[in-house]
């Protein structure tokens, strides 16, 4: 194995659990083409829209021709996005193409209109890490602080769980997650948090830390850059039972993308453990028909009884209306009536939460 120095101008949040420094050792050859290997590599084009970069800081940084830059191999198939998939070999000087913000590195099939063509990005390297104490033996770094045991069981501790789907990307889920876990917060509640389908990205989990999560995981930790339907079970089977270790009060995850989608949200729903573990199931839907399909899909398919519907669907009294006569659930707006919908679900697990005393100014 030939290897060299590197210094890199931006880490992606993709090899957060890597920690690794802005001066770095990788190799040249024999780089290993499997999903979660670290490369760097070097932009070699400009964009003017879907151009930053997420950092392990959890900042946005934009990223120009020129830079040098760390991610990770994996696929993407998003609605409004890229879709890419892992090439069948990767050598140094070959061109690949980064999928997304968080750093997933990979071969583009299609591309959104609204994003333009991906950055293409010049392999340089395999990272290296050297986990033997003494020795310079050289290991190809992976993303993630533990690997996925497939084997994983279910034990969620009594703890009230939470979920979040919706109809496709962008529903809201994750503006409904924060408005939960914020009420929650305000009414005296401990919540633990979690993002179990998508690809890697930590904006999401940061933010549900933002609104007051006193812990977060996301699927990336257990070395997987794009969930499936092979991975999302065994992935929700251990972040439940590890986040409700410690006894919160409440657990709520996000289903990154839609119900009907290529991350394996189905493929947890379908779950019988799973599901059985499941104390309330919010939709996020963008419009009326899509909250009408969504609740049919959950009741039909899945025996799944929504405890609310959320989403720009709700945006204003007509979706709401249309959804609370028509589907027989209620539907609250996470923006305008965030604590509204914190309640009702509060409500709906049982809860007996209590208001913070106020601060003394």
């Amino acid at each position: 194995m030939q290897m060299k120095s590197v210094v890199v101008d931006k880490i992606g949040s993709i090899a957060q659990a890597c920690g690794l420094g802005h001066e770095l050792r990788v190799a040249t050859t024999d780089i290993p083409c499997e999903e979660g290997v670290v490369l760097v590599v070097e932009v070699l084009t400009n964009k003017s829209t879907y151009n930053q970069l997420e950092l392990t800081s959890g900042r946005m940084a934009k990223v120009s021709k020129g830079d040098v830059i760390v991610g990770a191999l994996g696929h993407r198939q998003a609605l409004f996005g890229y879709s890419g998939h892992i090439p069948e070999q990767v050598a140094v000087s070959d061109i690949i193409q980064v999928l997304n913000i968080g750093g997933v590195l990979g071969i583009c099939d299609s591309v959104n209109p609204d994003r333009g063509q991906p950055f293409d990005a010049r392999v340089l390297g395999c990272v290296l890490q050297f986990p033997f104490l003494g020795e310079r033996i050289g290991v190809p770094a992976r993303v993630g602080y533990h690997r996925l045991d497939q084997g994983a069981t279910l034990d969620t501790h009594g703890v009230p769980i939470v979920a979040l789907a919706g109809t496709c990307m962008e529903a809201g889920k994750t503006a409904a997650a924060c408005a939960i876990v914020s009420r929650m917060r305000h009414r005296g509640l401990a919540v633990h948090a979690f993002k179990a389908t998508g690809v890697s990205l930590r904006r999401d989990i940061l933010a549900m830390e933002d609104a007051g999560a006193r812990r977060s995981q996301i699927f990336t930790d257990f070395g997987i850059v794009t969930t499936t339907a092979a991975s999302g079970p065994a992935l929700t089977r251990t972040m439940l039972t590890e986040m409700t270790q410690g006894k919160p009060d409440v657990v709520i995850f996000e289903l990154g993308d839609g119900i009907l989608g290529a991350y394996g949200v189905e493929a947890i729903l379908s779950a019988p453990d799973i599901a059985r573990s499941l104390t309330a199931v919010i939709l996020s839907a963008n419009d009326p028909v899509a909250a009408w399909g969504g609740v049919k899909l959950l009741r039909e398919r899945f025996g799944i009884e929504p405890c609310a519907v959320t989403g720009p669907a709700t945006d204003n009294a007509v979706g709401v209306n249309i959804i609370e006569q028509q589907m027989q659930v209620r539907a609250f707006n996470a923006i305008t009536a965030g604590a509204l919908l914190g309640d009702h679900i509060i409500d709906a697990l049982g809860l007996a939460a209590q208001p913070v005393a106020a601060i003394n100014q």
